[in-house]
């Protein structure tokens, strides 16, 4: 099912993203937590797709095995930096094979390495076209879902690194929608403001698909400082540092605050009508039944009529 049509069934939703493993031990990990997340019935799960299609035959058959062996619905993402248009209409016809219904249209990270002279950019330049190409991909070729892939892209609460420009990253945005793009899931934060104000921009712009908020809960001090590293950055609110410094860097308090605060996010997304949260775990899974615990969530389920 279309992601867009279990957001109009549910009201809101609940979901999750792993990355493939890379290691049998990491793998074993990583099924033992996904063993632990399935009763919590979320409406999807993601599929990371490293830089440059770095993970492409890892990300494949992640989704293939979550599809086959458990009852979660896996939506892959795909990026389209150094693919050509030949290489995505082979992936799209092996997950069209594999009975998926949605893919997460990325642009994408320019993979470190690449040979001198090589161009990370072969048929695609933004994930505009990627979403253009799905469609068209969908209206040529035969898919067990007759309307084919539902396709879900990226959206910056905080904004992009790369383009400092707001107004600019919005047109951008609306692009992707214009594309063909039928749902939004966003980048982490930690300001739920942030995300109200993104949401209502887009409201303004003429975005009326879904958008889905992503949070990812603090669980170390060195996982809060990855994330103050990447290229996208987090912008970490006052109080939420204050809680943390608290701590005095004890790893089991600085943990029941980055679940606290997380778990706060998601009961107020909720109560101001988000279509949907989608959880970072990291391919763990204690953080994520802490916070439906919390919630007094047995399960996505639960949320029909909040």
């Amino acid at each position: 099912m279309h992601i867009a049509d279990i957001v109009k069934l549910q009201g809101s939703t609940f979901s999750f993203e792993f990355f493939p493993p890379k290691s049998d031990t990491m793998a074993a990990d990583l099924f033992q937590n996904i063993s632990e997340l399935a009763p919590l019935k979320p409406s999807f799960v993601s599929v990371t797709y490293g830089a440059g299609g770095s993970t492409r035959e890892m990300t494949h058959e992640l989704v293939v095995k979550l599809r086959t062996t458990t009852p979660l619905d896996p939506i892959p993402h795909l990026t389209c930096v150094c693919h050509s248009r030949a290489e995505i209409e082979g992936i799209l016809e092996r997950y069209a094979a594999a009975g998926i219904s949605n893919i997460m249209a990325l642009r994408g990270d320019v993979p470190r390495g690449l040979p001198e002279g090589e161009s990370a950019w072969k048929d695609f330049r933004y994930a505009a076209d990627l979403v253009k190409c799905i469609r068209e991909f969908n209206v040529g070729r035969a898919h067990p879902d007759r309307r084919g892939f539902g396709v879900g892209v990226a959206g910056y609460p905080e904004g992009h690194a790369e383009t400092p420009n707001r107004l600019l990253e919005l047109d951008r945005l609306k692009a992707k929608i214009d594309a063909g793009a039928d749902f939004i899931v966003t980048q982490l934060f930690f300001d739920n403001r942030d995300f109200y104000d993104f949401r209502s921009r887009c409201e303004l712009a003429g975005i009326r698909v879904p958008i889905i908020a992503g949070v990812m809960p603090i669980t170390s001090l060195a996982g809060m400082q990855r994330m103050a590293d990447l290229a996208l950055g987090s912008r970490f609110p006052a109080p939420l540092i204050r809680a943390i410094n608290r701590t005095g860097g004890d790893a089991d308090a600085v943990k029941r605050v980055g679940v606290h605060w997380a778990t706060e996010q998601c009961r107020d997304l909720l109560d101001h009508g988000v279509a949907g949260v989608h959880f970072y775990t990291l391919n763990r899974s204690t953080a994520t039944r802490e916070i439906y615990a919390t919630l007094g969530v047995r399960d996505s389920q639960d949320l029909r009529g909040v």
